[in-house]
């Protein structure tokens, strides 16, 4: 198989399995509970803390562990929410936006809060000067993603935060393919809010973060024990914790390398593709883009096929987000870049990861011109144009 999703999921470092499999096991104990098998797990979930705190260059207690990225950013925004209801109810984010944060801002909308959708430039750019004019008295968060997950467009968030912090108004940013890939501080940032999730840095799934700065007054998005200093109650998820503690601290030595070698594997991927198929296009920035992600739509023909025809040839890929896999409507994120509904149903995100090699990308320069050409060849647009 080769497997060019990883911004789906990663395959978990056989490092970080080891590191987890003590917990499943022989140190089973409640973390919140008092004698010494409690207090080993205890302290096992503090030095995981400690290990994210690290990667993001913050004070450990400024993190608080969540089952996912989808979790801590429904927490950032509807916490925000309900607590600074009587401040205001208008909210700032963007269109290009995972849906964790979309559906949770018209999850808002129907208890009568107001959300401005920003729009993007045909890179996926968020507008600065729509979002300044955008700011009311009743602005109570701005939430920008660092990173598409589709397109890879890397978003200026410490411009962003600034803008926010200049007007007293919490940031939080969708750190979730930004984390672990991107050498970065949040304090440098500026972000009052970050949400990451393990298995997107080759932790275990099920794991994810929130970063607040110390100061930032949320409500608990659930309710019950005091574990996660009565922020965020339920028993702690301890093999998953130490493993996303685990990845996170290997991240932070090794994602560096792993970057420009995974960049040079993408880049030549893009020129060899783009030399080899007519009329396809790149989607996202072509500088300030992730390393690892190549969006592409080849005009004329359905994503879905050439997904199916690439599985046949053993390669995993995707065409959007795994999120909205099962959906017939094209990427909203590529509408909202500008490509018409026929061009946006044609796309094909290949996202690489430091377990794929020359001879992968080989394979799938190989196969994919072959794949275009048959779909084309039964397609009635392609046979009309030509």
């Amino acid at each position: 198989m080769i497997y060019m999703d990883y911004n789906a999921t990663t395959p978990c470092d056989r490092r970080v399995l080891e590191s987890m499999l003590p917990y499943f096991g022989e140190e089973f104990g409640n973390p919140s509970s008092l004698y010494q098998s409690a207090r080993t797990a205890k302290k096992a979930v503090d030095g995981a803390r400690a290990q994210v705190a690290a990667l993001l260059a913050c004070r450990d207690e400024e993190i608080f562990f969540t089952s996912g990225g989808t979790e801590a950013d429904n927490w950032a925004i509807k916490g925000t929410a309900f607590y600074l209801k009587d401040r205001g109810r208008h909210i700032i984010t963007s269109g290009i936006e995972h849906h964790a944060v979309l559906n949770a801002c018209k999850f808002l909308e129907k208890l009568g809060y107001e959300i401005t959708y920003l729009h993007v430039d045909r890179y996926g750019v968020v507008d600065i000067e729509e979002l300044k004019k955008s700011i009311r008295k009743d602005t109570i968060l701005i939430t920008i993603m660092y990173a598409n997950n589709e397109i890879g467009t890397i978003q200026p968030v410490k411009e962003i935060a600034g803008i926010a912090r200049e007007k007293g108004i919490y940031f939080h940013t969708d750190a979730v393919q930004a984390a672990g890939k991107i050498p970065f501080s949040a304090k440098e940032i500026g972000a009052d809010m970050l949400s990451l999730s393990g298995h997107k840095f080759y932790g275990p799934k099920g794991i994810g973060a929130l970063y607040a700065r110390k100061g930032v007054k949320l409500s608990p998005f659930l309710h019950g024990g005091e574990q996660e200093k009565g922020k965020r109650a339920g028993t702690e998820n301890v093999p998953a914790i130490v493993g996303m503690g685990k990845a996170a601290e290997i991240a932070a030595v090794e994602m560096e390398e792993e970057s420009a070698n995974v960049r040079k594997l993408r880049d030549r991927l893009e020129k060899e593709l783009t030399g080899k198929i007519p009329e396809i296009i790149v989607n996202g920035h072509p500088e300030n883009r992730l390393h690892n992600t190549l969006n592409l739509c080849i005009k004329h023909i359905e994503g879905e096929g050439i997904l199916l025809h690439l599985d046949f040839e053993g390669i995993c890929a995707s065409s959007g987000s795994a999120c909205t896999s099962g959906s017939l409507e094209p990427s909203h994120v590529l509408l909202a870049i500008g490509l018409p509904h026929e061009i946006a149903h044609g796309s094909l995100r290949l996202s690489l990861g430091k377990h794929n090699t020359e001879q992968d990308v080989d394979r799938v320069v190989e196969v994919l011109p072959g794949i275009a050409a048959k779909l084309r060849e039964m397609s009635p647009f392609w046979n009309k144009g030509k």
